[in-house]
């Protein structure tokens, strides 16, 4: 697996586990690209977005989109796929223990 390939599975694990961790499974692009600084990644905003948009055409979250603002909400999918309880090509696995 490619370098660039395996760091984008793994940012969108990162982001949902984010939204399955907020109270309301909720957080607007900016507050994501903050805190995914936590676990080691350096996303511009742009990027965060593109991750965004694929991971709603995927299912797994839904957005509201605004031309200053981002909000992802998790969908129910979302959720099962941030705990591991289903597994998708383009998405990083959780490892055991860490759901």
């Amino acid at each position: 697996m490619k370098y660039e390939q395996t760091v984008q599975e793994h940012l969108r694990l990162t982001i949902l586990r984010l939204l399955s961790e907020d109270p309301d499974y909720t957080m607007n692009d900016s507050l994501i690209t903050d805190l995914t600084e936590n676990y080691g990644f350096t996303p511009s905003r742009d990027r965060v977005r593109t991750e965004l948009a694929w991971l709603r055409e995927q299912g797994f979250v839904t957005t509201d989109i605004d031309p200053a603002i981002t909000i992802a909400i998790l969908t129910e999918r979302g959720a099962d796929v941030a705990r591991g309880r289903v597994t998708v090509p383009g998405i990083k696995r959780p490892s055991p223990g860490r759901r």
